[in-house]
């Protein structure tokens, strides 16, 4: 997650908060931080698979929507998170450790680690609030992520507001972009940028249920 900024930011918090600054296109720059994203949640569908239980995303998606709301939440960044394995158990066990009940079945699962990465989206927009002393009043989320209606739908109510989701192929479509510029198809970046508002359809997912996400926020506030 990240902004666009003049200069680099090259504080004491920015290190400590553990930002970076990529130079971008024509002399941007990209203050960000890497987030896990969806990967607890492609190791939890790898396991089930090896299991012989095969869920594709839009079932997974589906039985998360379905599972209760307010349940467990792990801190996706938690090392154990990091490495391949058995997702499920890593999951159920950081849960016992922090004094919650563990998810029960593959819905709830599904919906710990979608809730919980929502959250960490949020705790990382506040965390670029506090490095640009700016409020930021929406959330672009581009590429394969975007396509989760229901991660876009917690993101959105996580951080108090729209989340714009799309387009898919952000990368390929960025290489393209650059590449236009270059040999003089586009003027600038902002026609760029212009061209890809005018060709690609994208969904806004406005923020609801305010109090319950809050109360969400400190109980994840308190995870170590």
């Amino acid at each position: 997650m990240g902004v666009e900024v003049r200069q680099p930011v090259l504080t004491d918090l920015c290190r400590e908060l553990n930002f970076t600054n990529e130079i971008g296109h024509g002399g941007t720059v990209r203050l960000l931080k890497n987030i896990v994203g969806l990967w607890t949640v492609q190791e939890c569908r790898r396991e089930w698979g090896r299991q012989g239980r095969d869920y594709d995303y839009a079932t997974l998606t589906k039985m998360a929507g379905e599972a209760p709301a307010s349940g467990p939440l792990i801190n996706p960044a938690d090392p154990r998170f990091v490495a391949p394995g058995d997702m499920p158990e890593r999951i159920a066990k950081y849960c016992v450790e922090t004094g919650q009940i563990p998810p029960d079945g593959v819905g709830e699962t599904i919906r710990c680690a979608l809730e919980s990465l929502a959250l960490q989206y949020r705790k990382t927009l506040r965390e670029l609030e506090r490095l640009t002393g700016t409020r930021i009043e929406q959330l672009h989320i581009v590429g394969g992520g975007s396509q989760n209606q229901l991660l876009n739908q917690f993101t959105a109510n996580a951080t108090g507001i729209p989340v714009v989701a799309g387009p898919t192929e952000a990368t390929a479509i960025g290489n393209v972009l650059v590449q236009a510029i270059a040999t003089g198809e586009l003027d600038s970046l902002r026609t760029a940028r212009e061209l890809v508002r005018r060709s690609f359809e994208v969904i806004t997912f406005e923020p609801c249920e305010q109090e319950r996400w809050n109360r969400a926020a400190e109980t994840f506030a308190r995870l170590k």
